[in-house]
């Protein structure tokens, strides 16, 4: 949320696109205050007058402010014509009024934050006070606070955040936070300890937190400071606190909420009847671990290695029970969503591949009917795990897979079908706005069935797709939304991809200055290294390997440097694209030509564009002919799109660039010809 004027702290005004206003002197600003102090009431001139000089005010006064008044007119208000009237500084019977917007005032808007949170779910109450209490930069009215007219307003708003700030605690509490809500409160009682209240939760905040002992010697020193400063004794409430902590009364515990006292409880009971109930042999158990391998995938880190590990062996153990529809369930159960198009490990995907194909091939043969949606779930994992090869099966299964999940209306199915769909439109150049398209209908598809690993899925798919486009406050949009789902939900592998798209965006849209011979010290490259180091044992060595060295290899091209002349520097897959270019660097032409000619072409997934653009620099460097060609018709249909961006992990800057360069080589090249 942008103001118009902050009080918030030392008062402060700002533009429509959030850069900061001048307000001129120290009389200025005190005119603004008071102004906003009156709530878009009329204060008379004479009362202005006595507020700014209350001893004794200049034989001038109303002239001076009158001088003040215009000149903060002028500064407001740049744009309005001599002497047309004002709109926002407005002269009303004997004074002046400031008529903005409720909006336009931070003091104001937190006041209406606060009051909507008292009628919102905990949830809803957090985020919105959490909010609301970033909007203070200091105490209000900061350098008006000996002022007799500042003095009533600050102290109302004073309390207001203090009030905020206990009521964030109070949700923090209902939603099972109490550790997070103990650290706040303790400062909190430290700064202001008359407050019963926030001893009150402080103390709750404790005793959920499985810390009785220390819950207790909270409401005892809150006695001894009360009694010792103030003279009084604790009120009702925190007098019934200690005495229901004493007693474990059953309503001080969280619920069911998701505190992490009650899940673990909820966790032990619900696994030891389980265990008593489902026969150790039984079928119902694969397909529970499943379920569960599930969960444990989005947790990232060995949780993510782990359930793909076990997965491969509940697929072997079904199979082994020679159960077709079985083994179908227990390899289309496995519904995680994936983003990235390289494989993490191509043998154990080919398993999975095999085995979801077999099953296909077992399902064909039992009696008709009732098995359409395992199918296509057979034929998504197939797509899914193909991802990234030249295999012609993935392309067919993804559309297959649509036809049926669009056939029988079944939105879980058509998300996990609609994931296939993504990971197989990397068949050529230029696809962004198709992907594009596939981010928004999973978006609204899993936010009005509640699908939310596929919600947070389409906006990491539409953040790469806007940033191919060019489009960053699109992708910032969508990274900011999957920011939030993530946290609400705990998906922290989530935070892998959008730290690196920060990356990214810095290093597209920052200044070319900062990227010198001496990039790595440069804000654009320490980003990426702080990115890169989020992958580790984040789960995904897929995308690990050699993605730094590349991003920073993109970032020297980008701006017209050579590589590092490194030529031992660990760039993973990436290294048969990378090695003509480092070569190019060590003056080393005709290897480097070599090395060119034995190059791939780059491997169709988020990379394509990045890696042929790689391959088109260096065959321009070396006037390989063969090379640029191909390289210019693989590119020519990305020609409106930033090379390598729709990885939402680093570019090369626009792809027009690039075959510009190559129109050039071979027009100069075809007349040597």
């Amino acid at each position: 949320m942008r103001f118009l004027f902050g009080v918030l702290g030392p008062v402060a005004a700002w533009d429509g696109a959030g850069d900061a206003i001048a307000l001129k002197g120290p009389r200025h600003r005190a005119v603004l205050a008071r102004l906003i102090v009156a709530r878009r009431r009329v204060v008379p001139v004479r009362r202005l007058a006595e507020d700014l000089w209350p001893e004794e005010p200049p034989a001038d006064a109303v002239g001076a402010i009158r001088t003040f008044v215009a000149a903060l007119r002028r500064t407001l208000e740049p744009e309005r014509p001599p002497r047309a009237p004002a709109r926002l500084l407005v002269t009303e019977g004997p004074g002046y009024a400031l008529r903005a917007d409720p909006g336009a005032v931070d003091a104001w808007s937190f006041e209406r934050a606060v009051t909507a949170a008292a009628a919102l779910p905990p949830e809803d109450a957090f985020a919105r006070l959490d909010e609301a209490l970033e909007w203070w930069r200091g105490p209000a009215y900061a350098e008006f606070a000996d002022e007799p007219w500042a003095r009533a307003e600050r102290s109302r708003l004073a309390e207001l955040r203090l009030h905020a700030v206990e009521r964030r605690a109070e949700a923090r509490l209902a939603l099972g936070l109490a550790a997070e809500a103990a650290a706040d409160l303790d400062a909190h009682v430290a700064e202001h300890p008359w407050r019963e209240d926030a001893w009150r939760l402080l103390a709750l905040a404790l005793y959920r937190s499985g810390r009785q002992g220390d819950a207790l010697a909270v409401l005892r020193r809150a006695r001894t400071l009360l009694a010792e400063h103030l003279g009084v004794d604790p009120g009702p409430r925190l007098r019934g606190l200690e005495v229901d902590i004493l007693g474990h009364a059953p309503h001080l515990d969280p619920g069911p909420g998701p505190g992490p006292g009650a899940a673990d409880r909820v966790w032990a009971r619900t696994a030891a009847a389980y265990d008593r109930t489902v026969p150790s042999g039984a079928r119902a158990r694969l397909e529970s671990t499943v379920g569960l391998l599930r969960s444990l995938a989005v947790t990232g880190g060995s949780g993510l290695q782990t359930a793909r590990h076990h997965r491969v062996a509940a697929v072997a153990a079904a199979e082994e029970l020679g159960d077709a529809e079985l083994t179908a369930r227990v390899i289309g159960a496995y519904d995680v969503p994936a983003i990235w198009t390289r494989l993490d490990d191509p043998e154990q995907a080919a398993r999975v591949v095999a085995a979801a194909e077999r099953a296909l091939s077992a399902l064909s043969t039992l009696p008709p009917g009732g098995h359409d949606a395992a199918r296509a779930r057979l034929l998504t994992t197939i797509a899914l795990e193909s991802r990234g090869t030249r295999a012609a099966r993935g392309p067919q299964a993804a559309r297959q897979a649509e036809e049926i999940a669009r056939r029988l209306d079944d939105p879980a199915l058509l998300a996990f079908a609609l994931n296939a769909t993504f990971m197989q439109t990397f068949h050529r150049a230029g696809l962004a706005p198709r992907r594009d398209a596939i981010g928004a209908e999973l978006i609204a598809l899993s936010a009005r069935h509640g699908l939310t690993t596929f919600e947070v899925l389409g906006h990491l798919i539409r953040l790469q797709a806007r940033a191919a486009l060019a489009d960053f406050t699109g992708a910032d949009c969508h990274a900011s939304a999957a920011d939030r789902l993530a946290e609400r939900h705990e998906l922290p592998l989530v935070g892998v991809f959008t730290q690196w798209y920060a990356a990214l965006r810095l290093a597209a849209t920052g200044p070319a200055a900062e990227q010198t011979e001496h990039a790595e010290k440069g804000v654009a490259e320490a980003t990426y290294r702080d990115a890169a180091a989020r992958l580790d044992g984040a789960g995904m060595p897929g995308l690990e390997r050699g993605l730094l060295p590349l991003a920073l290899l993109c970032l020297r091209m980008r701006h017209g440097l050579p590589a590092q002349a490194d030529e031992h520097g660990d760039w993973g897959p990436y290294e048969p694209w990378a090695r003509p270019l480092v070569l190019l660097a060590q003056d080393r032409r005709d290897e480097a030509a070599a090395a060119l000619r034995e190059t791939p072409d780059p491997p169709r997934d988020l990379l394509f564009e990045a890696l042929w653009c790689l391959t088109a620099r260096a065959a321009v460097a070396v006037g390989d002919r063969e090379t640029m060609e191909r390289a210019h018709r693989e590119l020519a249909p990305a020609a409106a799109e930033l090379a390598g961006a729709g990885s939402g992990l680093l570019t090369l800057g626009p792809v027009s660039t690039y075959l510009a360069e190559l129109a050039t080589a071979l027009r100069t090249t075809g007349r040597r010809g």
